[in-house]
């Protein structure tokens, strides 16, 4: 690449105290958001492994060695 080619470097200034609180709450309320979101599907997978097991063993247990899940 020729040296012109070369985008400038932008110097990024340290934030002000107000600027990063209000910069690390955005950030917590991210993590928070997909957090939640990742419990939401979770839970979700956990209902339909149960009911797909109700569905299969009519969701009496049985102790027969033989029978195959």
């Amino acid at each position: 690449m020729r040296f012109y080619e070369f985008k400038p470097v932008k110097h990024i200034k340290p934030l002000s105290p107000p600027e990063a609180r209000l910069h690390k709450l955005k950030d917590v309320g991210e993590r928070n958001k997909t957090a939640i979101k990742t419990e939401k599907d979770a839970q979700k997978r956990q209902k339909a492994l149960v009911k797909q097991s109700k569905q299969q063993g009519k969701g009496k247990p049985t102790n027969n060695p033989n029978q195959t899940l």
